[in-house]
């Protein structure tokens, strides 16, 4: 009996032994699941930060250096020169940002056949616009004219520019400016550009606002008024590509955006704070209240003055943002990256009104109408009679 009863107690003793190891083996087993799963997690998060600054970094090269300079880059490019060395020598002069992203898009595109000579590139330029200039030997000149439009400048002002140029009076040009078949072309250049928000029925010129402040320089004598127009129209497609990300996060499309940076252009000073200004729209916008800025009611009267009178405020127009509430039906002038920036990002004010002191430029804002009525007295004498 008292042997039946050790047995008895020694398999008890190696079955809770028996139980305890595999209870050790089933925590060591969860352990180790657990860290393989996290190490598996951690190689996983790791690998997809690296695919992505990997993608981020190439979409970043594929842009142009710098879209808004109209600086001049000469290139000289040996005979014989490869691939890998053109995209080296351009990466040094400033001209690209990647000699390696460079040689994979000029392989991934099947391009070949650049030609050796002295090319003139800017750091505005496309990788496409570079490789074709290197295929067509499109080399180096002096131009025989240029062009340069100031921030702010309406399409009229610039057909003006236009015209001292090539001889052409203004009017006709704003006309061929507007005319369908230009604008069709235009449109299928760059669709995603001129939207059918700029062909709308109450807008004044499709083209307004369009054509980007820089200068421009022409290698014919007598160039069409397309070839004019094309590289302004091209200028601002690339300067708002920069942006495109935060437009898809404020919800803005392209037509509005340049409408309220012309806006903002256009009542700007030296001294004024732009991303304030802004705040200023569209705190106006969000209350529901009319705009109220003068140079949308000269854009109406198609005037050039030096002060708004009250009879001007009368306007029957859909730009006269004193009578129609919101933003005008377009743009009123281009506007400079600065302006367009600072329509993306306005600054965090409550502010609904701003004007800008007589003889200074400095620009005073005012939360309420009582604020700025006393502003006003203060620093304006009223010369709207």
């Amino acid at each position: 009996m008292e042997k039946e009863g050790n047995e008895k107690i020694d398999k008890q003793a190696r079955a809770a032994a028996m139980r305890e190891n595999l209870l050790v083996k089933r925590s060591e087993a969860i352990i180790i699941r657990k860290i393989v799963g996290i190490i598996t997690l951690t190689f996983g998060v790791l690998l997809c930060i690296v695919a992505l600054s990997g993608f981020l970094y190439i979409k970043s090269a594929l842009k142009p250096v710098d879209a808004g300079s109209d600086k001049e880059i000469k290139v000289e490019v040996p005979i014989g020169s490869s691939t890998t060395s053109i995209g080296k020598l351009l990466e040094n002069k400033g001209v690209i940002k990647n000699a390696s992203v460079f040689k994979y898009y000029v392989k991934f595109n099947n391009i070949s056949g650049f030609q050796a000579g002295t090319y003139t590139f800017t750091p505005s330029m496309s990788l496409e616009e570079i490789s074709q200039n290197l295929q067509t030997g499109i080399l180096s000149q002096k131009a025989i004219y240029k062009i340069t439009v100031p921030e702010g400048y309406s399409l009229d002002q610039i057909a003006g520019l236009i015209s001292k140029q090539i001889g052409k009076p203004k009017k006709e040009i704003v006309s061929e400016l507007d005319n369908k078949e230009l604008l069709k072309h235009f449109q299928g250049q760059y669709p995603d550009l001129l939207t059918d928000d700029a062909f709308g029925s109450r807008v004044k010129h499709p083209l307004e606002g369009y054509l980007y402040p820089a200068t421009y320089s022409y290698y014919e004598e007598k160039p069409t008024l397309e070839a004019i127009i094309d590289p302004m129209i091209k200028k601002t497609h690339e300067v708002l590509i920069k942006y495109s990300d935060k437009m898809e996060e404020k919800d803005v499309n392209v037509h509005e955006l340049l409408t309220m940076a012309s806006l903002i252009e256009k009542e700007a000073t030296e001294k004024a704070d732009r991303h304030m200004i802004s705040s200023v729209f569209y705190n106006r916008l969000d209350e529901d209240m009319p705009l109220q800025t003068d140079p949308t009611v000269l854009y109406a009267l198609g005037k050039h003055k030096e002060r708004t009178l009250y009879k001007d405020l009368e306007v029957d127009s859909p730009y006269n943002t004193y009578k129609v509430k919101g933003l005008p039906p377009g743009p009123i002038s281009n506007a400079g990256e600065s302006s367009i920036e600072a329509a993306l990002n306005p600054a965090e004010s409550k502010y609904l009104y701003f004007l800008a002191e007589h003889g200074t430029g400095e620009v005073h804002y005012a939360k309420t109408l009582k604020e700025h009525n006393e502003l006003k007295a203060k620093y304006i004498t009223d010369k709207r009679k």
